[in-house]
């Protein structure tokens, strides 16, 4: 490439990483809605989509009661009626019904989300491997309810909260004791990283954790312009009835492990989704200025811009997928036995019956600290570059005499028994790892 070429692409490719977005910000178009991600133009094939058909085509799925009208839902989407998390705050579209004697509730499996308040909406996230969460509303008081696209949701779902992409995440923001949000005082996305201390303002929480304090279960008042909360009284909570008519709910609890299981899952998605996004976007942008330029048309990273996008971004997939940076967790967590068994039943385990869903609870979330997304449909239709650099990282990370010096929190014992599981579990990590 000769020097004026060479400056052309830079010019070009820096364009690239700012102009797009401030000018479709400006017009009102996020990036995701424009080419090659043309987010809600894309027919989605996330996991709702054989249930919309066979509705399409006339078969009658849901009748009756909404609370039966959840069971059968989840039931079908292969969602553990176990996964129940109940938030109080007004962070939903259906703000006007949620209440803290009213709360509502969020099931969820590896790629789905349900949400419902009852006597309202039923809503759906379904994640679209390359789209990312896909949104859904339903209405099971209609006469004839059906599920219908709701880009609305994109307003919270797809702006600054998530940086940009369509996107799953868990708020942590003070509340009155109406469930009104007192911003004033902060708000926070949380995620695998974010201090227990921080954790579920605005969100019922059952079970133990010592005596570490959380900020779930409790209402807030400002007095001269201070918050006042007694974060004591919300601790260690195993009976929700005071709060809330538990019997209108198809469980009775908000589970602490299964709401730490949510936190992780809905970054890593996040993370997955911002991969893909990003790196199939700087490959059509390549694509599109080498022929502008009369260059060879290469199917894989060519300028050094695009090399450094694919290289970081592998570096984030993979500092997610191993948990780097997570938040120690105290002494004393308890959950529902019940969540976790539903979570691990259909978890993929090596010969000597470990798999990547096995829970520790002593001072980290998962005993083999690396994300079960690794099997998802996001991770493994992410470009194929792309992977492999995230598969070579992580193969690094994970050596059992060399690891990369950046993930040396994960012991020798923790990284061989993380390693003997993907090759066992996973086809593509152990091509990759070279067996």
């Amino acid at each position: 490439m000769d020097d004026v070429t060479r400056k052309l692409s830079m010019v070009a490719l820096a364009t690239l990483a700012v102009l797009p977005l401030s000018v479709a910000r400006a017009q009102g178009v996020e990036t995701y809605e424009q080419p090659p991600i043309n987010y809600s133009t894309t027919e989605s094939r996330d996991p709702l989509v054989p249930l919309l058909t066979r509705m399409a085509n006339g078969e009658k799925v849901f009748a009756g009661p909404a609370r039966e009208v959840v069971q059968r839902l989840l039931k079908e989407l292969h969602i553990p009626v176990e996964s129940q998390v109940l938030v109080f705050s007004k962070t939903s579209f259906q703000r006007s019904r949620i209440r803290p004697d009213h709360p509502r509730a969020v099931y969820f499996s590896d790629t789905c989300y349900v949400g419902w308040v009852p006597g309202g909406l039923i809503e759906v996230a379904a994640v679209d491997p390359q789209l990312g969460p896909v949104f859904y509303g339903f209405d099971p008081n209609e006469t004839e309810p059906k599920f219908t696209r709701n880009n609305d949701c994109l307003s919270c779902h797809g702006g600054s909260f998530v940086r940009g992409i369509p996107g799953v995440f868990v708020r942590s923001v003070f509340t009155d004791g109406d469930g009104e949000m007192l911003l004033r005082h902060g708000s926070e996305v949380v995620d695998f990283r974010t201090p227990f201390t921080n954790r579920w303002a605005g969100w019922y929480v059952t079970g133990k954790h010592g005596t570490a304090l959380h900020r779930g279960n409790v209402f807030a008042r400002e007095q001269d312009a201070e918050l006042v909360v007694d974060f004591k009284r919300g601790a260690n909570v195993s009976d929700l009835s005071p709060f809330f008519e538990t019997k209108s709910y198809l469980t009775a609890g908000s589970d602490i492990v299964a709401l730490m299981v949510f936190e992780h899952q809905t970054a890593m998605q996040n993370t997955l989704t911002r991969a893909s996004h990003d790196c199939r976007r700087m490959l059509a942008y390549q694509k599109n200025l080498q022929v502008d330029l009369k260059e060879p048309v290469t199917t894989e990273p060519t300028y050094e811009s695009v090399k450094r996008v694919f290289d970081s971004t592998a570096r984030d997939v993979v500092d997610d997928l191993l948990f780097k940076g997570e938040a120690r967790l105290p002494q004393g967590i308890q959950g529902s036995a019940s969540f976790q068994n539903a979570f691990r039943a259909e978890a993929r385990r090596d010969r000597d019956g470990r798999s990547l869903k096995d829970f520790d609870l002593q001072g980290k979330l998962f005993q083999n600290r690396c994300s079960y997304l690794i099997y998802s449909e996001s991770f493994l239709l992410l470009p194929e570059i792309l992977k492999q650099k995230v598969y070579a990282r992580l193969v690094h990370a994970l050596h059992p005499t060399q690891p990369d010096p950046q993930y040396a929190y994960l012991g020798a014992d923790e990284r061989r028994r993380i390693s003997t599981i993907l090759q066992q579990t996973h086809p593509e990590f152990r091509k990759a790892s070279g067996l």
